[in-house]
C-alpha cells in the first residue's frame, strides 16, 4: 500500500484522543483546587494535593496537555488537507506525540512534587524544558516539511496562524527557559532581578499571544467555513489580521508588570500594544462571525457550529477586556484580584476550550468514518452545561475582583486601611463557591464530551482518507 497517496490520519486521532483525555484530567484539577479556595481543609494536609503544587499542574494541563494536543491534532490535518499531501514524516510525526506524552507525564510527576522553578507557565524543570525544545522543533520540521512539499501554490491562511505560532514558541521557549542547573531538579534563571521579570511576562503574555490565541485562530479558518459550509467573509481581512496581530502582540508583555520595578516606558509601551491589539482581535473575531452570513439558522441545529460561534464571542470578550485591564488606572483596581482569574478564564475556558472543542467534534467522525458524532443531543447537552460554567464562573470571579480592588484600597479619613486582608478573603468566600460550581459544570461537559467520543471511535479502526488524484497527478 503506497501511503504517500494518502493522508495521514492516525497521529490526527491519537492527538484528537489525547486532547479529550488531557482535557478531563486539566478540568478535574481545576475543580480540586477551586473547592480548596473555598474549603482549605480539602488539601488533607498532604504536601503532593496542596494548592501551590496543583494549581501550576492545572494551568499545565490545560494548556499545555489539552490544549496544546488539540493545535497538534488540528494542525496537522489542516496542513495536509490544505496542501493535499501526506505529513512530511510519519516517523518524527509520531515522536511529537509520544514526546509530547512524555512532557505533560513529567509535569503529571515533578509539579506535585515540587519540583518547579517558580515561572508563570513556565515552571518545568530544565530536563523538562530541554524536552519540549526538542519535540518542539520536531514538530516544526514536520508542519514546515509538509508546507514545502505541498502540491498546491497557495498557503491557505489558517497554516500562517499555526506557523506563527509554532516559531514563536519556539523562540519564546528557548529564551526564557534559559537556566543554570544546580542539580536534576533544580536550577536557576539565567536573569535576575527585573531583566528576569521582563523576559518572564514577555514569555507569559505571548505563551497567551501565540499559542492560545493564533494557534486556536488557525482552527477559526478552517473549521468554521467547513462546518458553516460557507467561505471566509473575508480573506484580505484574514491576511490583515494575521500581519497585525503577530506583530503587535510581542510587545504586550510589559502591562503584567504594572507598578512594579520595571520601568515606566517600558509599562506604557506594553499598556499601548495592548490597546493596538484590539483592533487585530476584533478584525478577527468579526471575520468569523460574518462567516456565517447566510447560514445563521444553521446554529438552531448545529450544536458543533455552535462551539465555534460562541468562542469567538468569548475571544471577542477576552480581547476587550485585556487592553481595558492594562490600562494604568484600570490596573490599579484589577491587578492581584480575582477580576484576573475571570478575564484568563474567559478566554480559556470560553475561547480555547470551545473552539478546540468544536474542532475536535469535527474531527472524530471523520477520523472514524462515521457521518457524525456519536450522539449529537450530547453535544448539545455539552455545549448547554459548558455555557452556563463559564458564565456562572466568570460572573463570580468579575464581582470578587472588583470587591477585592474596592476593599484593598479603601482608607479611613486617617489614612489607615479601612479592611483587612482576612476581611477581604472572607467577604470573597461566597463567590469561590459559586466559582466551585461553575467548574463542576465544566468538567461534567467534559466527561460527556469524552464518553461521546468513546462510543464514536469504538470499534473503529482509522479511516484512510486519500489524496485527491489531480494533487497526485502534479507530483
Amino acid at each position: 500500500m503506497d501511503h504517500s497517496l494518502n493522508y495521514n490520519y492516525k497521529i490526527v486521532k491519537q492527538f484528537a484522543i489525547a486532547t479529550v483525555v488531557w482535557g478531563i484530567v486539566g478540568m478535574l484539577v481545576g475543580v480540586i483546587i477551586a473547592a480548596q479556595l473555598a474549603w482549605p481543609a480539602l488539601n488533607l494536609d498532604i504536601p503532593w494535593l496542596t494548592y501551590g503544587r496543583l494549581r501550576p499542574l492545572h494551568t499545565n494541563a490545560v494548556i499545555f496537555a489539552f490544549g496544546i494536543c488539540g493545535l497538534f491534532a488540528t494542525s496537522y490535518y489542516v496542513v495536509q488537507r490544505t496542501c493535499q499531501v501526506r505529513l512530511f514524516s510519519d516517523k518524527l510525526a509520531a515522536f511529537t506525540f509520544w514526546g509530547w506524552q512524555a512532557v505533560i507525564l513529567s509535569a503529571v510527576v515533578t509539579l506535585p512534587m515540587g519540583f518547579t522553578r517558580g515561572k508563570e507557565y513556565a515552571e518545568l524543570e530544565w530536563p523538562i524544558a530541554i524536552l519540549i525544545a526538542v519535540v518542539w522543533i520536531a514538530y516544526a520540521v514536520v508542519f514546515f516539511g509538509t508546507l514545502l512539499k505541498r502540491k498546491v501554490a497557495h498557503i491557505y491562511v489558517a497554516n500562517w496562524f499555526f506557523g506563527a505560532y509554532i516559531i514563536a514558541v519556539t523562540l519564546l521557549h528557548v529564551v526564557n527557559a534559559a537556566a543554570m542547573p544546580a542539580s536534576l531538579w533544580k536550577s536557576y534563571s539565567a536573569y535576575s532581578g527585573v531583566q528576569d521579570a521582563m523576559i518572564q511576562w514577555w514569555y507569559g503574555h505571548n505563551a497567551v499571544g501565540f499559542i492560545l490565541t493564533a494557534g486556536y485562530l488557525g482552527m477559526v479558518y478552517y473549521f468554521i467555513p467547513k462546518q458553516a459550509e460557507r467561505p471566509v467573509y473575508s480573506y484580505r481581512l484574514s491576511i490583515v489580521h494575521f500581519w497585525a496581530l503577530i506583530f503587535t502582540y510581542m510587545w504586550a508583555g510589559p502591562h503584567h508588570l504594572h507598578y512594579t520595578a520595571l520601568p515606566d516606558w517600558t509599562q506604557s509601551i506594553g499598556m499601548v500594544f495592548s490597546l493596538i491589539l484590539l483592533a487585530p482581535s476584533w478584525g478577527g473575531m468579526i471575520n468569523g462571525m460574518m462567516t456565517l452570513s447566510g447560514a445563521w439558522h444553521k446554529l438552531r441545529t448545529d450544536p458543533i457550529l455552535k462551539f465555534l460561534i460562541v468562542s469567538l464571542s468569548f475571544y471577542g470578550i477576552a480581547t476587550f477586556e485585556g487592553p481595558m485591564m492594562s490600562i494604568k488606572t484600570i490596573n490599579s483596581l484589577s491587578h492581584y484580584t480575582d477580576w484576573g482569574i475571570a478575564h484568563v478564564h474567559g478566554g480559556a475556558l470560553g475561547w480555547v476550550g470551545f473552539i478546540t472543542m468544536g474542532s475536535i467534534y469535527y474531527l472524530l467522525p471523520r477520523l472514524a468514518g462515521r457521518t457524525r458524532m456519536y450522539s449529537t443531543r450530547l453535544i448539545d447537552m455539552h455545549f448547554w452545561v459548558a455555557t452556563i460554567g463559564i458564565v456562572l464562573y466568570i460572573a463570580a470571579m468579575w464581582i470578587a475582583g472588583v470587591m477585592q480592588g474596592l476593599m484593598w484600597r479603601a482608607v479611613n479619613p486617617d489614612g489607615t486601611l479601612t479592611y483587612t486582608f482576612v476581611e477581604g478573603v472572607k467577604a470573597t468566600y461566597p463567590y469561590y463557591v459559586v466559582r466551585f460550581g461553575g467548574g463542576l459544570l465544566y468538567l461534567s461537559g467534559m466527561l460527556l464530551m469524552g464518553y461521546n467520543t468513546y462510543m464514536t471511535l469504538r470499534g473503529r479502526q482509522s479511516v484512510t482518507a486519500r489524496i485527491p488524484a489531480l494533487a497526485a497527478a502534479h507530483a
